[in-house]
């Protein structure tokens, strides 16, 4: 690893080494065009925010809220704050302001860094009722604030510029330690309220090292882009990982324009979910379904090239034979060449992807595109990885990869993943009653996940405390099956139903663009969402497919019936958490009387 620093000084050796080397490349609130900032001119705004800090009287371990997209200013906190010994408490751009509220109050927070209107709208709503909440610092200038408790964070800094401590920054960065809580990470929860993980600088330092150890970094060249919320623990340990190697960061800040994004500025690298390939999977395989059959047969082959140059031989450190690989070369150059510049990928070079489970069918299609899927496991409270897949080492599609070094991993009663090491968290934040039932006696932290090793790797099995048992006695993994059905192009969102039922059943949100298409084509009069789900052809269509897709499964894992809803599951109705996560309690409540209609 090349920087293994203080996250507190991370900005200010980067400088040293890397002067006027290009640290990000972002887009200026409220403009499309890309602009750069080097590490010299980062480590001199992160300086002057942390004066600003001090004259404010921000205190050492003081938690200062961070609601906001992903944006320089974001990350420029976060510096600033380490930098006075402060601790961060990022919240998802998208919280409702009762999560906001509940946060504020749990941490006891005096001040809050917005990015745009709504932020600062949903701050300002709950700001009466906070017992501590006292300033509001605004990144965008746009946004329309009120002078009696806000500020723009420009006039912010003025504060500090005014006002230079270099002793006392000095004196703060001298002091900084790895038992410092970095950031207090409050997880979205899919039942009740959200629980604070608190992560320390020692296990930032822990997670840089170990996973410098399993991946290798391009400084020169090296391109990465954000595309998940940096709240995400994914996203911010992969993002800071690569800042502390000298990698230049992208910063996507509008996640619904991430492909606008890719295509122009072509990163090398990107952490993605498993649902970001389930989509790339359904978009090239529509293109191919409406291919002449020429376009079609060609392309089909193409991929199986690719999924035997790449999964039979290179995913597995072997040599692909000469013919092979002559075949793969031409549609690497051809073929794939398109594919991969369509979505802005022409300069791919390795992509993390955690967060769910991923389908063997979508990794073999990413892997035949040529892409370098890196799998990997990781929760909020082992700061993020757990396992990845290598580089250049062999690897194997359906495992999680390899643990990283300095990890102890031993499975408990169910096969249950159990933890300890230096990157796991020490607790809950205040919570010493759900801190006895998180780790055994001996000190393993309980990640709530079963599996198994096999050759070295970790393989998955179900989320335990999502596990459904059927009214016949059959365990139903929910997750499992619902990443094998959501590669269909008609399937947004889907809800397996199972739990004390004696057969399964599920909710599906169709793909409605690509569903009218259907009906239009097949001349299904409708005038509504509501009248294509109602529709009997279509649901025959639907079950048709989900029979192909459930083919691998025993017969108590497949689905036996289906309500197709008009409405995609929400944040607003509280059926998504903010990493877009399904509540499946609510779910159960909301669309009680289709549920039971199933079952009748």
């Amino acid at each position: 690893m090349q920087t293994r620093c203080h996250l507190s000084v991370l900005a200010y050796k980067q400088a040293e080494k890397y002067g006027k080397k290009t640290a990000f490349t972002y887009q200026k609130w409220g403009e499309k065009k890309w602009d750069t900032i080097s590490w010299t001119e980062v480590a001199s705004r992160v300086k002057v925010l942390s004066y600003a800090m001090l004259r404010e009287g921000i205190g050492v371990q003081e938690n200062i809220g961070v609601f906001s997209q992903n944006s320089l200013d974001y990350i420029l906190t976060d510096f600033a704050a380490w930098g006075v010994r402060a601790v961060t408490v990022p919240f998802y751009a998208t919280s409702s302001e009762q999560q906001i509220h509940f946060m504020i109050d749990d941490a006891q927070i005096r001040y809050v860094f917005v990015g745009e209107q709504e932020q600062y709208d949903k701050v300002i709503t709950v700001m009466p009722l906070c017992n501590t909440l006292q300033k509001v610092i605004v990144y965008d200038r746009r946004v329309k604030i009120n002078p009696a408790h806000s500020v723009y964070l420009d006039d912010f800094m003025e504060l500090g510029k005014r006002n230079p401590d270099e002793a006392k920054l000095s004196e703060m960065h001298a002091q900084a330690s790895n038992d410092d809580i970095a950031n207090i990470l409050y997880t979205s929860g899919t039942t009740g309220n959200s629980k604070g993980v608190v992560l320390t600088h020692g296990q930032a330092a822990a997670a840089l090292i170990a996973n410098d150890d399993a991946l290798e970094f391009d400084v020169k060249h090296g391109r990465v882009m954000t595309f998940l919320p940096i709240t995400h623990i994914f996203e911010r340990g992969w993002m800071y990982l690569n800042l502390s190697e000298g990698v230049e960061v992208i910063i996507n800040t509008n996640p619904k324009l991430i492909q606008q994004s890719l295509r122009e500025q072509n990163p090398t690298c990107m952490s993605a979910v498993p649902r970001f390939w389930e989509k790339v999977y359904i978009g090239v395989m529509a293109k191919i379904e409406n291919s002449s059959p020429i376009q079609k047969k060609l392309m089909l082959d193409a991929l199986e090239v690719g999924r035997k140059h790449n999964v039979e031989y290179k995913l597995k450190g072997k040599h692909p034979p000469i013919g092979l690989h002559l075949k793969y070369k031409l549609y690497e150059k051809t073929l794939f060449s398109i594919v991969k510049k369509q979505l802005g990928l022409t300069n791919a070079h390795y992509f993390p992807t955690a967060g769910s489970f991923v389908s063997d069918q979508v990794a073999e299609f990413v892997h035949s595109l040529g892409i370098y899927m890196l799998v990997g496991y990781g929760l909020t409270e082992t700061f993020a990885t757990v396992s990845c897949m290598r580089v250049g080492q062999p690897n194997t599609i359906g495992s999680v990869g390899k643990p990283i070094k300095g990890l102890d991993i031993k499975f408990g009663e169910n096969d249950e993943i159990l933890l300890k090491g230096p990157t796991i968290t020490q607790g809950y934040y205040k919570r010493d009653d759900l801190n006895k039932e998180s780790f055994t006696e001996d000190g393993y932290f309980r990640t709530g996940d079963s599996g198994y090793m096999k050759d070295g790797e970790l393989y998955l099995k179900e989320r335990l405390k999502e596990l459904f048992k059927t009214s016949n006695g059959k365990y139903i993994a929910p997750q499992m099956i619902e990443s094998k059905l959501l590669v269909d192009k008609y399937i947004e969102q889907i809800s397996i139903i199972a739990d004390d039922r004696k057969f399964v059943s599920a909710l599906i949100v169709p793909a409605f663009d690509m569903l009218k298409k259907y009906a239009d084509d097949n001349n299904i009069p409708y005038m509504s969402n509501a009248d294509l789900c109602r529709n009997e052809k279509i649901n025959e269509m639907i079950f048709e497919r989900l029979d192909t897709l459930q083919q691998g499964l025993a017969s108590y894992e497949k689905v036996k019936k289906f309500v197709l809803l008009p409405e995609p599951f929400s944040m607003e109705k509280g059926e998504l958490t903010n990493t877009l996560k399904i509540k499946r309690r609510v779910l159960l409540q909301n669309y009680k009387d289709q549920i039971d209609a199933m079952y009748n």
